[in-house]
């Protein structure tokens, strides 16, 4: 008799894509389990017209998602794991990510414009590190899903805006209509802690058992990455980034601009804390 489990999600497309890679890792590796996904409208979907920088956007796309695991409705939450507040609510932690998709940002900007000046995003992150390379960039708020965003890029809102390659990736759009995509580079724009990761949220005591289905190199980088925004206090909102692949950490601050650390692969915890508490220290002194 196969085992089932029920992964709450949020209801946008992207959001259901991913849940549904993760029903198809777990039901590949688990041959004797299957997965429903429950989805739900988190109050950042409720509230469409209001400004995540200046409203504070912790925990608005993961409160309802993390109820339902802890009143056992769900037995996973699945979430970008750049959304995730830096603490888990008391009772819950991170299971796992599934293997990274491309963590890059994609530029997309109208096909008849060659230098774009009025950027649609929301994101300070984005806003910080667009200045680097349009110096005369001028920004207004964008919300909505991938599909409404591009929408409204080809109808003329603005000149260009930026997306994750990640969510343009696993919704299969490389294209669209009268609109110009290009990938940026890392040093152009350093990725938000943990694009392009799905992460998978469990109860404490369920830890051991999901753990070993999940990939540990994503583990490792985002861990890293998130003890990093922990330490400046920062959110998923931030105007700073880090980034962690193979050996290297791409860091993005105001203070400091573009820079890159040396962090061995498969040091323990309390290495890479003491490591990260000293990049930290250097950015807020």
């Amino acid at each position: 008799m196969k085992s089932k489990w029920i992964l709450a999600t949020r209801k946008s497309p992207l959001a259901l894509k991913q849940a549904e890679l993760v029903k198809e890792h777990l039901e590949k590796n688990l041959p004797h389990t299957f997965c429903e996904l429950l989805g739900l409208v988190t109050t950042g979907d409720k509230l469409k017209e209001i400004s995540l920088e200046k409203n504070g956007g912790k925990g608005l796309f993961t409160k309802e998602i993390e109820e339902a695991l802890l009143s056992r409705q769900a037995d996973l939450a699945i979430h970008s794991a750049k959304d995730l507040p830096t603490e888990n609510p008391e009772g819950l932690v991170i299971a796992g990510y599934l293997k990274r998709e491309d963590p890059s940002d994609v530029l997309i900007s109208r096909s008849d414009i060659t230098h774009p000046k009025l950027f649609a995003t929301g994101s300070p992150r984005r806003r910080e590190q667009i200045r680097t390379i349009f110096p005369e960039a001028e920004f207004k708020g964008f919300r909505g899903n991938i599909h409404t965003r591009l929408e409204k890029m080809a109808n003329g809102d603005a000149d260009a805006t930026i997306l994750a390659a990640a969510g343009l990736n696993r919704l299969g759009i490389s294209e669209y209509q009268n609109l110009t995509f290009r990938k940026l580079s890392i040093k152009e724009m350093v990725p938000a802690v943990g694009q392009g990761a799905i992460a998978i949220q469990c109860r404490n005591e369920d830890f051991e058992k999901f753990y070993p289905l999940f990939d540990p190199k994503t583990f490792y980088a985002v861990s890293i990455e998130r003890l990093f925004l922990a330490s400046l206090g920062g959110g998923c909102h931030a105007g700073f980034s880090g980034y962690y692949h193979e050996g290297t950490f791409f860091v993005y601050h105001q203070k400091i601009g573009y820079q890159t650390y040396n962090i061995e692969e498969n040091l323990s915890p309390n290495s890479i804390k003491s490591i990260i508490e000293d990049i930290a220290q250097t950015l807020s002194d």
